[in-house]
């Protein structure tokens, strides 16, 4: 059985600490393992990389850093960009669903 995370693929989140706070952007990718997502325009790096065999001519990449998971929160409201702390609830049938906490357990689509 899947599990329901409170955090998905295609959300839409606000940076709420860091160097970025206050931007928003499409999660991208969840990695569950490091606890951290990958958030669209935010956490992009210039690395440098050595020559080697394939590479003989090394050169600069770009690269895409991974962001905390505690340190974004669901965007509820597109409009007025509201963020809202994401909650489980479980119907009657046995469905779990996810709920905004902060708008009296709205149920997220």
């Amino acid at each position: 059985m899947a599990t329901i995370k409170r955090i998905i693929k295609g959300d839409t989140v606000k940076i709420i600490s860091g160097s970025n706070k206050g931007t928003t952007g499409k999660v991208l990718s969840v990695l569950t393992k490091k606890n951290a997502v990958l958030v669209e325009g935010i956490g992009t790096i210039h690395r440098k990389v050595k020559p080697t065999q394939q590479n003989p001519r090394g050169g600069h990449k770009d690269i895409h850093v991974p962001t905390p998971i505690h340190k974004v929160a669901l965007v509820i409201d597109e409009k007025t960009a509201k963020t809202s702390r994401v909650g489980l609830s479980k119907s009657a049938d046995g469905v779990k669903t996810r709920v905004a906490r902060q708008y009296n357990n709205k149920e997220i689509k």
